[in-house]
């Protein structure tokens, strides 16, 4: 059985809660707003919060990260150069003993809880807006309604526009492993509409359960810089015709 990790007081402060506050509660609260929200730059594709976004907290730093920092620091004394390769100043030098003798580990959680790794910007890293300022009050009436079940006719339009190709192997799809995939997954807030629906095999839609790992770059710094590069080359391409 696994042992649960109790959650780190920082977790709950980065969350709007007091350390007091019951474990259970905290999780439960935010579960529920990370199910029945809506994800606003999922929808629209991009931001509407723009620079608000960096006004609120970010998740906190586990220990292995902080750990990982001082090992950096410890290393950056010792050569007296730092990552770039340049010269450490006697005034950083002073402020990276002070941090050196100010970590300890109790001051960071162990790991963080998936919930707050689902609310996080994937840009910034923030914890989106969103997830602190909507109510139930705020969804439209088409949001609050949508279930899981699939109306007979998304199906079928689904069905003609894919082709019976399935949209992650590109296969054809026999009758009998016929599957509709929530592309924002149902539990991550995705609707049951023909946009956010796609024609899959069984064993395909297994194997993605519910990961945003097809949606969502893993290292979305990275990943900005690879669609800056694109953009780029293609308004050299654009220039150069």
């Amino acid at each position: 059985m696994t042992k649960r990790i109790p959650l780190h007081p920082h977790v709950k402060e980065a969350l709007g809660y007091k350390p007091e506050n019951a474990d259970a509660e905290v999780l439960a609260d935010w579960r529920k707003r990370v199910r029945d929200v809506c994800k606003p730059c999922w929808e629209l594709k991009y931001c509407p919060y723009g620079p608000l976004v960096e006004e609120f907290p970010l998740p906190p730093v586990t220990r292995q990260q902080a750990e990982e920092h001082a090992e950096y620091l410890r290393s950056t004394l010792a050569t007296g150069r730092l990552g770039d390769g340049s010269k450490l100043d006697a005034k950083r030098r002073r402020w990276f003993r002070q941090e050196l003798q100010s970590l300890a580990k109790t001051d960071f959680p162990e790991v963080l809880p998936e919930v707050l790794r689902d609310v996080a910007c994937r840009v910034f890293g923030h914890i989106c807006p969103v997830f602190f300022v909507s109510e139930p009050l705020t969804e439209t009436v088409d949001r609050r309604k949508h279930g899981r079940s699939i109306p007979r006719d998304v199906m079928l339009k689904v069905v003609r526009r894919d082709g019976q190709i399935c949209q992650r192997c590109h296969k054809p799809v026999p009758d009998n492993q016929v599957e509709f995939d929530h592309i924002i997954p149902f539990s991550r807030g995705g609707a049951s509409t023909t946009d956010n629906l796609r024609l899959i095999h069984r064993d395909c839609n297994r194997e993605k359960s519910d990961s945003l790992g097809e949606l969502l770059a893993p290292y979305p710094i990275v990943h900005l810089f690879e669609l800056q590069e694109k953009a780029k080359r293609k308004r050299r391409r654009t220039k150069s015709k």
